[in-house]
């Protein structure tokens, strides 16, 4: 066993009974501590098992010690796993013809999408850079490996309109306030659900959060989410609520809002509304970044306020619709 393993499961293994200790701090002392040692595995009989498995855990460790969210790191080990399951081979012996079949099946099978499979492609390309930079084997097999091509379409946003008819529907103050919120940051989900009340600067109508990557930024809220956020919190203390988060549930023991149930309060406003389409909490974000792009913000400010590490992604979500291509070509154009 490398040395390299026992330092990473040795990490993993405290940090997650006492989350406390710092990763980092721990792996320098580990390897301080070994470097004048030799370690040798035990003897033991000899048993034919592939050790994939092993090392997906050793890649997820070291991820997690990276920063990646525990919503990633699931992500990545329903992949990683899925595709274990397809071979019954050490990972050294793995080939890129064994890649490339893993995936043509996935295409024959689970239909998916270009942009679907690029992503399937991604996390198998990091899965063996990885074990290529730590020796485990020679050379990745994924790099013989070609992209795919992935279509950039214009995302659709709700209008203004629509958004006014969402704001009408809504039946409470924490439905009207969860909306302003989600909207006028233009957060992310994982984002929105992890603020704390601790957390608002009232004066400024600011949040710093912990965004994708664990990455701090600052997101910013509207007055109308300043206003509804208040009568929510004024209704809050008729109510026996310790819990410190922004949004909390209406029974008992009220606790924190979770991802899903954000999504069901989103989706059920727009049922309130009317619509014939689902609306969910990302699809406020991106209605966010067009309308925001229309009214001139420019793209380097919607990037650092969405927390884009590639403007090309802020580039997608701001992309013009037809209407407004049609009126720029109009009022521009010499006739």
């Amino acid at each position: 066993m490398h040395e390299n393993e026992i330092t990473i499961k040795i990490i993993a293994e405290v940090t997650d009974r006492f989350p406390e200790v710092d990763g980092n701090v721990l792996r320098d002392i580990i390897e301080r501590e070994l470097y004048q040692y030799e370690i040798q595995p035990k003897s033991t009989a000899l048993v034919v098992q592939s050790d994939m498995n092993e090392m997906i855990m050793l890649y997820l460790a070291t991820k997690k010690l990276d920063g990646l969210s525990d919503k990633t790191l699931k992500n990545y080990a329903l992949h990683l796993r899925r595709f274990s399951n397809y071979f019954q081979k050490n990972v050294a012996d793995i080939t890129a013809m064994d890649i490339r079949m893993f995936l043509a099946d996935l295409i024959k099978y689970k239909n998916l999408k270009n942009s679907t499979l690029e992503n399937e492609k991604s996390i198998l390309k990091s899965f063996f850079v990885w074990l290529e930079n730590e020796d485990y084997i020679v050379k990745s097999p994924t790099r013989k490996i070609k992209s795919t091509k992935v279509e950039k379409r214009v995302r659709k946003s709700l209008s203004a309109e629509e958004l006014e008819l969402m704001r009408d529907a809504c039946s409470t103050n924490r439905q009207r306030a969860l909306l302003e919120f989600t909207f006028s940051t233009g957060g992310r989900l994982s984002e929105i659900t992890q603020v704390n009340i601790q957390d608002i600067n009232w004066h400024e109508r600011s949040v710093n959060i912990i965004g994708k990557g664990n990455k701090e930024r600052t997101i910013f809220f509207s007055p109308k989410a300043k206003i509804y956020l208040q009568k929510y919190f004024n209704e809050r203390k008729t109510f026996p609520i310790v819990d410190d988060a922004l949004f909390v549930s209406q029974k008992k023991p009220y606790g924190r809002l979770g991802n899903r149930a954000v999504e069901k309060e989103i989706g059920k406003i727009a049922v309130q509304a009317g619509f014939d389409k689902v609306v969910f909490p990302h699809l406020l974000r991106h209605t966010f970044a067009t309308l925001g792009h229309k009214a001139g913000m420019p793209l380097n400010v919607l990037q650092e306020l969405m927390g884009h590490s590639n403007p090309g992604t802020t580039q997608i979500y701001a992309a013009l619709d037809n209407e407004s291509v049609k009126a720029e070509y109009r009022k521009r154009i010499i006739q």
